[in-house]
């Protein structure tokens, strides 16, 4: 059984702040609070394409795991691995990045995208994201009134995640905007 879930924001600010400001997300100490359940990311490689001047990023992203108590002790662990791949387009002012878990498989499959875009009604000032999550809890699939349970319980955990992502990227996007002018940022 697979729950998706999509849900869309505009940053009322232009893509290239964004985008920074996505970049900076995890770096970023006054927000790091609200971001504890990311413990690690590391870069695992990254190339420009002289071709399609595309920039491909593949990073590691360690997090505690996200799941309900007792899916945690039938895991065994506390900690979830994930790859995020990311392509950012500067011709197209586009960025993509699509997080998978690559530990605990056997039990559940998360994915998530997220995709940066200029809004089409404002496109020079708004910046459009886009949050796609699709979760796949295997297992239980026998049990569905029980997977579906713990299928909301990661879901309302990646939507608290989100929230969370978004506030911390308007921090960094006001923070940006103030540095651009050359005026000191008050949080």
């Amino acid at each position: 059984m697979v729950k998706s879930y999509t849900h869309e924001y505009i940053y009322k600010h232009p893509w290239e702040r964004v985008t920074s400001a996505s970049w900076r997300k995890f770096t970023d100490n006054e927000n790091r609070h609200l971001l504890n359940h990311i413990l690690e990311v590391d870069t695992l490689s990254y190339k420009l394409d002289p071709l399609s001047q595309r920039l491909y990023i593949t990073r590691a992203v360690t997090t505690h795991f996200p799941g309900p108590w007792f899916i945690r002790k039938i895991v065994g662990q506390d900690i979830c691995h994930c790859i995020e791949s990311t392509i950012v387009d500067a011709q197209s002012r586009s960025m993509q990045l699509t997080s998978r878990n690559f530990s605990h498989q056997k039990f559940v499959e998360v994915e998530e995208k997220i995709r940066y875009e200029p809004h089409p009604d404002n496109p020079n000032e708004w910046t459009l994201c886009r949050q796609e999550t699709s979760i796949n809890i295997k297992p239980l699939s026998v049990l569905a009134s029980m997977a579906e349970k713990v299928e909301q319980r990661y879901a309302e955990k990646v939507l608290k995640y989100g929230a969370t992502g978004r506030e911390v990227m308007e921090r960094i996007c006001k923070y940006l905007e103030a540095e651009s002018r050359g005026i000191a940022f008050q949080s």
